[in-house]
């Protein structure tokens, strides 16, 4: 008896310390996640897959290469009106039912690919945490699971199942504050093959539309200024406008910190102005009050709650032609 029972402790000593150099070896949330943004950007891959809201469903497919240093991308709607969107380098052309083909340069495609395949995992890094959930199977494949929640709390969150495998995001859920569903991608099939790379190749010599060429304008002073923002939030542009619609002459600044973004908008009060709106679409809220004479609206992908607070913090500097100091959120 005595024998069983040092054989048993010395199997458990051996046992232990192989136990804890797995859990050493396995990599952190945050290590994963580098590896899928290493992998969504320099593999050849494609991914059918679903967006599912509220009261929808897109199918899409999408496809990458790298080919000499430079990205391209085709994403197509497999569902609906005929509808693409083909990235080569620099410039995205857009083809859109109503809508002539248009070419912008730019290094981002607008449209539902699958989330934070081309975030910047490091500077998000300094307002989420990234959170192992463990495993799962998703799209026939094993994935680790990985919770991506801001530190403020002012914002959404993703919950992502990355392939261990391939490292691409074979699902993702956009969660609310509560934790409720918002919007989910998961993806049907998926390939990592060479010959998306010679398919995608002959978007070389295709002939797309021509790169829209905009008025050049000059940086706009507005006089008013956003004064709190979630941390990471930074502006992208601003500019003064009109709406097509209406014509009404309008001001705007757009934030976003690599994973969403909104929009400020100001105008002067008129019969088209509303106040106290507060409404939420999904993963889109629009917040809007009227402040000092003027109508202040927020538009983008953040709570309602947030959506609020940026629109009451906006104050406005009366002083004609004296430009506004830069500070955080200008």
């Amino acid at each position: 008896m005595k024998k069983i029972l040092v054989g048993a402790i010395a199997l458990v000593s051996l046992l232990l310390p192989l136990q804890a150099f797995a859990e050493a070896e396995k990599p952190s949330a945050e290590a994963l996640l580098l590896q899928m943004e290493q992998a969504s950007q320099k593999l050849s891959y494609e991914i059918s897959y679903i967006r599912v809201k509220k009261n929808s469903i897109d199918t899409l497919r999408y496809r990458h290469a790298l080919e000499g240093g430079q990205g391209y991308s085709h994403l197509l709607y497999l569902s609906g009106p005929p509808q693409e969107v083909i990235q080569r380098g620099n410039e995205v052309s857009y083809f859109e039912p109503g809508l002539d083909p248009f070419t912008v340069k730019s290094a981002k495609i607008v449209a539902p690919i699958m989330p934070l395949m081309k975030a910047n995992i490091q500077e998000l890094a300094h307002y989420y945490d990234f959170i192992s959930m463990g495993r799962a199977r998703e799209a026939g494949v094993t994935c680790d699971v990985i919770r991506i929640a801001p530190k403020d709390g002012e914002r959404y969150s993703y919950l992502v199942w990355v392939d261990q495998l391939s490292h691409l995001v074979m699902r993702a859920d956009l969660l609310d504050r509560n934790g409720d569903l918002l919007e989910q991608f998961r993806a049907v099939s998926y390939a990592v093959n060479p010959k998306v790379a010679e398919m995608l190749s002959k978007l070389k010599t295709v002939k797309l539309p021509e790169v829209v060429k905009l008025p050049v304008q000059e940086k706009a002073n507005l006089d008013w200024k956003v004064s709190w923002l979630p941390d990471g939030f930074k502006l992208i542009s601003g500019d003064r406008h009109r709406l097509l619609m209406t014509e009404r002459p309008v001001e705007s600044r757009m934030y976003s910190d690599g994973l969403f973004s909104f929009s400020v908008y100001v105008s002067d009060i008129d019969s088209y102005a509303l106040s106290g709106q507060l409404v939420r679409q999904g993963r889109r809220t629009l917040s809007n009050i009227v402040k000092d004479k003027k109508e202040i609206t927020v538009v983008g992908d953040i709570p309602p709650p947030t959506a609020r607070q940026i629109a009451e913090s906006v104050t406005f500097d009366n002083t004609k032609g004296t430009p506004n100091k830069a500070v955080k959120g200008n």
